[in-house]
C-alpha cells in the first residue's frame, strides 16, 4: 500500500541553504564565547570575600561540559584551551569553584520574544539520573533504584524556543506543574494559548489558563461533563465539539496537532544525553537549564521552513 493511502504527507524544505548554514555553525565553538562576556565578577560591595568569576563565566564553563559531556577536569582543559586560543586573558575557574557554584546559579535561558502573542505548547519527559544502562535493564530486569527527574517544557510554537522549564521528580504529573510554567512568562508578554495533552484537563490548568488570560487547547477526557465558572467556557465548548463533530475533527479545528512540536523538541533535548552528570537535586536543575539554553541557541541559529509537497 501507497504511502499516500495513509494519508502521509511529504514535506520539502525551501530554506535548505540557510538551514545548512546554520547546522554548520552548531559546530563553531565561537558562538559560545564573547569577547564582550563579563568574565569577572563584579565588586558587590559587601564584607567578606568577593566572587572572582561571574555567573555568566560559569555557565559558560557548564554549557561546555553540557555539550561535550565531559567530566569537570577536563571540561575545565578544554575551557583553558578555546580562551587560549581566542587571544582572551582570562583565566579558567578550577573545578571546585564551578561545582560549588553550580548549586546556586541562576541559569540564563535566552529566547527571542512572540510577536503576535505566545502560544505555548507543553509536554513533559524523564531524564535518568540513577540506575544501570538499558542493555543490563534488558538482559537481568531493572533495578529499584532507577530514578528519573522529570523535565516539563513550554516552548513557543512560532519559534520553537524553550520559553518555561520546571524540574520535578517523577511523582509529579503534568497538571500541577502548569501554572508554573505560565508564570515564568513576562507579564507583558501576551500569552494566546496553551496546548497540552489530555493529561492537563484538570481544574487547576483551567484556573492557571483564565487567570493569565491564555486559551486552553486540551482535548476533554472521555465521558467529560460540562462545568460551570468562566475557567471552564473554552472546555465547555471543546467538549460540545468533540460530542457533535468527533475528537478528530476538533483536534484539526482547534490546532491541536501543533503539540508535535514540543515532542520533536523532547527528542532534541535528550539528545544532549539520556542521563544528568551531576548528583544532587539543585545540580541536576542548573545542568537542565543548560540544555535548554543551548537548545535555545541552536534554533536561533536557523531553522528549517518547509512545505507540504502535494
Amino acid at each position: 500500500m501507497s504511502e499516500t493511502s495513509w494519508g502521509r504527507r511529504k514535506y520539502r524544505t525551501t530554506n535548505w541553504k540557510a538551514y545548512n548554514a546554520a547546522l554548520k555553525a552548531r559546530g563553531d565553538l565561537t558562538i559560545w564565547l564573547d569577547s564582550g562576556l563579563q568574565w569577572l565578577a563584579p565588586p558587590t560591595g559587601k564584607r567578606g570575600r568577593s566572587q572572582t568569576f561571574s555567573d555568566a563565566a560559569i555557565q559558560f564553563c557548564l554549557t561546555i561540559k553540557c555539550l561535550f559531556g565531559l567530566p569537570l577536569r577536563q571540561t575545565l582543559g578544554l575551557v583553558q584551551s578555546l580562551l587560549k586560543m581566542a587571544g582572551l586573558p582570562w583565566a579558567a575557574p578550577d573545578y571546585s569553584t564551578v561545582c560549588r557554584r553550580q548549586k546556586g546559579i541562576d541559569v540564563r535561558v535566552h529566547y527571542r520574544p512572540s510577536r503576535n502573542g505566545l502560544h505555548m505548547l507543553a509536554d513533559s519527559t524523564g531524564i535518568k539520573f540513577l540506575g544501570e544502562g538499558e542493555w543490563k535493564t534488558k538482559k537481568h530486569g531493572a533495578e529499584r533504584r532507577r530514578q528519573w527527574r522529570k523535565v516539563h517544557l513550554g516552548i513557543d510554537a512560532e519559534t520553537l524556543q524553550i520559553r518555561a522549564i520546571v524540574v520535578t521528580t517523577n511523582e509529579v504529573g503534568d497538571s500541577p506543574v502548569a501554572a508554573e510554567l505560565l508564570s515564568q512568562i513576562p507579564s507583558h508578554e501576551k500569552l494566546a494559548s496553551f496546548t497540552g495533552d489530555g493529561a492537563h484537563d484538570t481544574q487547576d490548568v483551567h484556573e492557571a489558563c483564565h487567570y493569565w488570560g491564555a486559551i486552553p487547547i486540551i482535548p476533554p477526557r472521555k465521558g467529560a461533563r460540562l462545568r460551570k465558572g468562566l475557567a471552564f467556557a473554552h472546555r465547555n465548548e471543546a467538549v460540545r465539539a468533540c460530542k457533535r463533530l468527533g475528537r478528530v475533527i476538533w483536534k484539526r479545528w482547534s490546532g491541536y496537532h501543533r503539540r508535535s512540536l514540543v515532542e520533536t523538541k523532547m527528542n532534541c533535548f535528550k539528545r544532549l544525553g539520556e542521563k544528568v552528570m551531576a548528583r544532587t537535586f539543585e545540580r541536576q536543575v542548573a545542568e537542565l537549564n543548560i540544555r535548554a539554553s543551548i537548545l535555545n541557541r541552536f534554533t536561533e541559529l536557523g531553522t528549517p521552513q518547509t512545505v507540504a509537497v502535494a
